[in-house]
């Protein structure tokens, strides 16, 4: 294991058949999903997205590399942002983001990053992460699109999914270079990283189709 991109490469492309599993994102397209879909979507996002802030923080404190701690604690100042689009995606689907319950397959995935943030190596979970980026960002660009053209929603409702539906593609090669200080250093682990990923991946996916079941 020598290059970075090649394996953040090899990973997503590893990974890419199974993003079409996700069940809810063709709902919400076709239009047959409830509108009250997007409030379920903010409920749990506004509990996964709080975990993931500390666990991003988590891990740029573990970060002894320079490059490994900005990517985490830029990635975190993105969560605290997207915290403040939640209110408005809740009032489109008409819940209470102080009342609602989550599900427990949508809090998988939040529940193994705080693991990853306690156990894994920075630059390994970094792979884990990024190896999900595009898959991510294209479900939050559909999900923006049908919102407009099935639900006529406005742009505040859909600014969450907005917001990480725009590839960043510096954040990538910041991520690239903190992944090779870590393969140079003989800090990561080729395995290890794809386990990330797919789990990762696989998380990720219970939470769709924990909503998609709920409400199909």
């Amino acid at each position: 294991m020598a290059d970075a991109r090649e394996l953040l490469e090899s990973i997503r492309a590893e990974l890419a058949p199974a993003e079409s599993e996700n069940r809810l994102v063709p709902l919400i397209e076709r239009g047959d999903a409830p509108l009250a879909v997007f409030g379920v979507i903010a409920g749990e996002e506004s509990h996964i997205v709080r975990s993931d802030w500390r666990s991003l923080h988590h891990l740029a404190a573990r970060s002894d590399e320079l490059t490994a701690r900005e990517f985490f604690a830029g990635l975190a100042q993105g969560e605290a942002l997207a915290l403040t689009k939640l209110p408005a995606l809740a009032a489109a689907g008409e819940i209470d983001l102080d009342d609602y319950e989550p599900m427990p397959g949508c809090q998988a995935y939040p529940a193994y990053f705080s693991w990853l943030a306690l156990n894994g190596a920075p630059a390994d979970v970094i792979v884990g992460v990024v190896a999900n980026f595009a898959a991510w960002g294209d479900y939050c660009a559909r999900i923006a699109v049908a919102m407009r053209e099935k639900y006529g929603l406005g742009d505040d409702a859909c600014a969450f999914f907005d917001f990480f539906a725009t590839p960043v593609p510096e954040v990538v090669d910041q991520a690239v270079a903190a992944v090779q200080a870590g393969i140079d250093a003989g800090q990561s682990d080729e395995r290890t990283v794809r386990r990330y990923g797919r789990l990762f991946q696989a998380y990720e996916l219970m939470f769709w189709n924990t909503i998609a079941d709920a409400h199909a």
